[in-house]
């Protein structure tokens, strides 16, 4: 605004007191609202957009958006021939290991349980295949959340829950990987690439 006033009336005197002004409306539609008119709609339709990640709005996606929901339980004792032996689909990607409500790791079907069933002796349990890195998160936790936790736990994955609910396998929704991730952001930027 101080730029363009500037260029319309070429008058210097008037360049300090357009700094004020601008300062000054700054400050008040601050103290009025949070949010500035590009970020108001998306933030009364309940998406918050965090400061200075604006730029970057897949981190703004709820967990709900990003998660794999294609997951399926496996009791800890039991074994992984028992359960690769299963009726039912084979595109199975997430596994999320139980001691009844409670969810004590997680396994990719295409890789740790297909590893452990050919080269294992039989008896393995799916507690010894499971993975221990990974973290629980609310279905409408932001994604930048996700990834910072994930980051901060070393987690290979994000098992999504119901909001409200006890954070038990009764209430897991989904699953979030590095790769859901990845997938989040290729698609986010896939308009800039016309």
């Amino acid at each position: 605004a101080v730029a363009m006033i500037f260029e319309m009336t070429r008058d210097y005197e008037i360049v300090l007191p357009m700094i004020v002004a601008v300062a000054l409306s700054i400050g008040v539609r601050r103290l009025l609202s949070r949010e500035n008119i590009y970020t108001l709609k998306l933030f009364r339709r309940g998406r918050a957009v965090p400061k200075a990640r604006q730029a970057n709005m897949f981190l703004v996606q709820r967990a709900s958006e990003v998660m794999d929901r294609d997951v399926v339980f496996a009791p800890a004792q039991s074994s992984v021939e028992e359960f690769l032996s299963r009726p039912g689909p084979r595109r199975i990607r997430h596994v999320v290991i139980t001691e009844g409500d409670r969810i004590v790791g997680v396994a990719r079907v295409n890789t740790a349980l297909r590893y452990v069933s050919a080269s294992a002796q039989s008896g393995v349990t799916m507690r010894e295949a499971a993975s221990f890195h990974f973290i629980v998160v609310q279905e409408d936790e932001i994604l930048f959340e996700v990834i910072r936790s994930m980051w901060r736990h070393s987690a290979l994955m994000a098992v999504v829950v119901r909001k409200g609910g006890t954070g038990g396998a009764a209430d897991v929704v989904g699953i979030i990987s590095k790769e859901h991730v990845a997938d989040s952001v290729a698609t986010s930027t896939s308009i800039y690439a016309d």
